[in-house]
């Protein structure tokens, strides 16, 4: 497993990075990685299939100057900004392997990061509806993934020290929910870790034994992706 602890300077750049690291194992050039980057603004991000107009706080987000963006993976509208924690997975989908169908990759990857969690906190962190980690019922850390032929992008954030009081102003609230979330609001739902994102990254590295680092980043790639499909309203207002 590789490491890649970067954090590129736009939005459009660390969505595009997700879906590069994606392609550069589909060509043979990389086998499995794992990325760390933290955003330094806030911007919306929505899943491959959301409508903006249902999942987004409009006039807010315009009136604040808060861009929106499409991500290439499924999974509900999130709010990015200082105090997250980002990862990203690329890993090996092969039809024998523990990640070969969406709900094997969902059980393996979120059991290997419950354990992982539950070591370095010393709480009792649960899995619930299909992809989040929660304590206590309480969401931090929403997840995602997109299967290529060969590998799949699982990719996902750990609340740290976010102002979870904003995403009450930004996000209506979601169009599915899962069950465990019992209509509560987003403040009464989601919570902060309240530890350095260092703590985390050491964490998930272990658990994933990333311990060589990924020599050379698409960043041909990254740029024609961010200019083209991430920052082109066309692909972030499709829906």
């Amino acid at each position: 497993m590789l490491a890649c602890d970067l954090t590129l300077p736009s939005p459009q750049e660390n969505l595009a990075c997700d879906e590069a690291l994606l392609d550069l194992c589909e060509k043979g050039e990389a086998d499995e990685l794992l990325r760390l980057w933290e955003p330094s603004q806030y911007f919306v991000v929505v899943g491959y299939g959301n409508r903006v107009r249902s999942e987004v706080s409009l006039p807010f987000c315009q009136q604040h100057t808060i861009p929106i963006f499409r991500r290439c993976t499924g999974g509900g509208t999130v709010l990015q900004g200082p105090g997250v924690l980002n990862y990203s997975l690329v890993l090996r989908a092969h039809s024998s392997g523990p990640a070969h169908t969406i709900s094997a990759a969902n059980n393996f990857i979120l059991k290997r990061h419950q354990a992982a969690l539950v070591a370095l906190l010393r709480a009792p962190v649960e899995i619930r509806g299909h992809t989040d980690l929660a304590i206590g019922g309480l969401k931090f850390s929403g997840n995602s993934q997109r299967r290529g032929k060969d590998h799949l992008l699982f990719h996902g954030s750990f609340l740290l020290h976010f102002d979870v009081k904003l995403v009450e102003k930004v996000l209506p609230m979601p169009s599915r929910t899962p069950d465990y979330r019992l209509g509560r609001s987003h403040s009464d739902f989601l919570m902060n870790l309240k530890i350095p994102a260092s703590l985390i990254k050491r964490s998930l590295l272990q658990a994933w034994d990333a311990k060589d680092q990924l020599a050379e980043i698409p960043l041909e790639q990254i740029t024609r992706l961010a200019r083209h499909k991430y920052g082109s309203d066309a692909w972030n207002f499709k829906f």
